[in-house]
């Protein structure tokens, strides 16, 4: 196999490992009901968490970031031996974000990605993970809003990165350009929220949504 179907093959790789929608899987496996069939139907831990289950909610927000963060840390600690550059692991982290949001395994219809662009944020630099966990948790604390904190934290962590390499602009950092296309689609996804935060009708963390 050469270089090029190798690369293929480990980029489709962190895209089907992003395919696996947790909430769905860990909701079926605990005998609850699918999370697409009720509150926002989005498959994804906030509304796994209206389910009234927070054990569910926990794995699947745990799983749904270690699906992120896994291909990329797979990249770095090989990368080296193989080859792989920088570009390598940008299109690892964003085929795995992809996965998530529109996955093989479930018609294409994926979640919001808020914990896979964590697990890839952190994949890529713990540090950048931490910075853009805190942004998220502290939106989250003050205003109850999941989807607010997310839009927060995905504008802000393409920004802390380069508040920690100035010059990743200029050079056009693979990196940087991932977690840029990764904050464009996290606010893509998040319209019909950033609709409902405008209008006052946007749901807080833990409460009942209707269908």
């Amino acid at each position: 196999m050469n270089d090029s179907n190798f690369l293929l093959v480990l980029v489709f790789g962190a895209y089907l490992v992003g395919s696996l929608s947790f909430a769905v899987i860990v909701s079926r496996f605990m005998g609850l009901d699918d999370p697409r069939t009720y509150g926002s139907q989005n498959p994804g831990a906030t509304n796994v968490l209206r389910s009234g289950n927070r054990q569910a909610a926990i794995y699947t927000l745990a799983l749904d970031a270690l699906k992120g963060y896994l291909p990329v840390l797979l990249v770095k600690l090989f990368g080296i031996s193989f080859g792989w550059d920088e570009r390598v692991l940008a299109l690892v982290a964003i085929s795995a974000f992809i996965g998530h949001l529109w996955p093989v395994f479930f018609g294409f219809k994926g979640g919001k990605g808020v914990a896979t662009a964590a697990g890839v944020i952190f994949g890529i630099e713990p540090v950048l993970g931490f910075a853009t966990l805190a942004t998220w948790g502290i939106v989250a604390y003050f205003f109850r809003y999941s989807s607010l904190a997310a839009i927060a934290a995905s504008l802000f962590a393409p920004l802390y990165y380069l508040f920690g390499n100035q010059v990743a602009w200029t050079t056009g950092e693979p990196q940087l350009m991932a977690l840029i296309a990764i904050s464009a689609l996290l606010l893509m996804r998040h319209q019909e929220n950033i609709t409902r935060l405008v209008l006052g009708q946007e749901s807080k963390i833990g409460e009942t949504k209707s269908p």
